[in-house]
């Protein structure tokens, strides 16, 4: 597992791309897990840049 914080649109669009490749992991695994912490990670950025009015 290699995360790093999303900084830069760049770093948004590759962590979208790895989201579509963990996606469908089974629960429990490693891959779930970062999954789960890249959602997080994912949804702050969105949070922080892509306000809805």
């Amino acid at each position: 597992m290699n995360i790093t914080p999303i900084k830069t649109e760049t770093d948004y669009k590759a962590a979208l791309k790895k989201m579509e490749l963990l996606f469908d992991a089974p629960i429990g695994t490693p891959e779930s897990d970062e999954a789960d912490i890249l959602a997080l990670l994912i949804d702050e950025y969105e949070k922080k840049h892509y306000e809805l009015a």
